[in-house]
């Protein structure tokens, strides 16, 4: 029998097959270019071209692509060590935890690799709570209709959609939903079995849709009432993208249990779950765990995004920067009403909701050189570099007017 690889019998030409994708899983409609390097909101694709990024990497980009103090930490932690597992304490996880608890209400931090994960410690994180409080019953979380919480089983049953959900197998127990928005329903799904509340400041994924700050204020009044934890994913609206470092400020209240990641590691994959010390009591040792969360590489890089974005100079820019874009954007919807019907969102979290198929939008938006995130209620996403100038906002303005322009000829062909 023969001992040889498929890659020492394969042709030069199979090879050559092999690079253009065809053997990774195809979860993913990929854009058929790729890109060779970035600086700042630009990219640059293989085949030459030139993007404007407003798609951030789903809003993980947060100062945009090789950012020189992000580019100089890994590189300085790549040339001491990479990784020793949780096995050892890590100096700058620990630094990085004190500085997130210093910022936040936070008293605890456990380091991810993704959102999903985090998601998925908070979730242990709020059940845990109960069991020790000798309420091992009280398991179960609220959630609401377009969120999206990670693609995990668990996290997907969290988020309730059912494009996720197909084909997956019994959908994971412990979740019910409720429509965003309807403060009867949340009360009426209230029981003896809850264990707390989960919700996006701000849902991205399902449309860009915003929780109005009396609604934050009255879940967190609401769980005091019933005895329930406040779960917040600010996967997506945190570290700065709405303008404060985190978008449940903007309502003055705090939640007992927060999942963070995306801008957090500006581009290096990383999340974290912050707790109370009330709420996190029951994670003793053993409880959860991770090879990779935490390591020194992602830890360097999550305390450089913070040397920046923690600067309350820094955030007022950012909210300067939303205006003027929201702004542009308004004028925009006002030049093209038969293509766009709403701006919406919070800080550099917009949305603009389409009248067209907002593929469409994302398409034509590429074809004039700016990228954008499309997402549920028919709504494309902006999510620039939180560090964005003038010159990018007027850019992205004469941009997504190309793709505005292009679609009106489209629909009169």
């Amino acid at each position: 029998m023969s001992t040889m690889t498929k890659s020492e019998t394969a042709s030069p030409a199979a090879l050559a097959v092999r690079s253009t994708g065809a053997h990774l899983l195809p979860t993913y409609a990929r854009a058929e270019f790729a890109f060779e390097r970035g600086e700042g909101a630009w990219l640059f694709a293989e085949d030459g071209r030139k993007f404007l990024d407003f798609g951030g990497g789903v809003a993980v980009n947060v100062l945009g692509h090789s950012h020189p103090h992000l580019v100089e930490a890994l590189v300085n932690q790549a040339q001491k060590l990479w990784h020793t597992s949780n096995l050892y304490r890590i100096s700058g996880g620990e630094r990085l935890a004190d500085r997130l608890c210093e910022l936040t209400f936070a008293d605890r931090v456990f380091f991810t690799n993704s959102g999903a994960e985090a998601l998925e410690c908070a979730i242990k994180m709020a059940r845990k709570y109960h069991a020790v409080n000798s309420q091992p019953n009280r398991y179960r979380i609220i959630t609401f209709e377009g969120a999206f919480h990670g693609r995990t089983l668990a996290t997907i049953a969290a988020g309730g959609q059912a494009k996720y959900l197909e084909g997956f197998g019994p959908k994971v127990d412990g979740f019910d939903q409720v429509p965003f928005g309807d403060h009867a329903a949340l009360e009426a799904a209230i029981g003896p079995d809850t264990a707390g509340i989960l919700i996006e400041p701000v849902q991205g994924e399902g449309g860009v849709r915003s929780l109005p700050a009396q609604c934050l204020r009255g879940l967190r009044e609401l769980c005091d009432k019933h005895g329930l934890l406040l779960l917040l994913d600010e996967v997506q609206t945190g570290v700065g993208r709405s303008g404060k470092l985190f978008a449940h400020e903007w309502a003055g209240v705090t939640p007992d249990i927060m999942a963070i990641a995306k801008g957090i590691g500006g581009g290096f994959p990383m999340g974290a779950c912050l707790g109370t010390e009330n709420a996190a009591k029951g994670m003793t040792a053993g409880t959860h765990g991770s090879t990779y969360g935490g390591n020194p590489l992602a830890m360097a890089v999550g305390n450089a995004v913070l040397d920046v974005v923690a600067q309350p100079e820094f955030l007022e820019q950012v909210r300067r920067t939303a205006r003027d874009l929201n702004q542009r954007l308004a004028q925009l919807m006002d030049q093209h009403p038969d293509i766009i019907e709403e701006i919406r969102g919070s800080g550099l979290l917009l949305g603009i909701k389409c009248k067209v198929p907002n593929t469409e939008f994302v398409a034509a938006g590429r074809e004039a050189g700016i990228l954008t995130v499309g997402a549920g209620d028919n709504v494309v996403r902006l999510l620039p570099p939180l560090n964005i100038g003038e010159n990018e906002i007027r850019e992205a303005y004469d941009r997504l007017e190309r793709a505005c322009v292009a679609l009106e000829r489209k629909a009169k062909a």
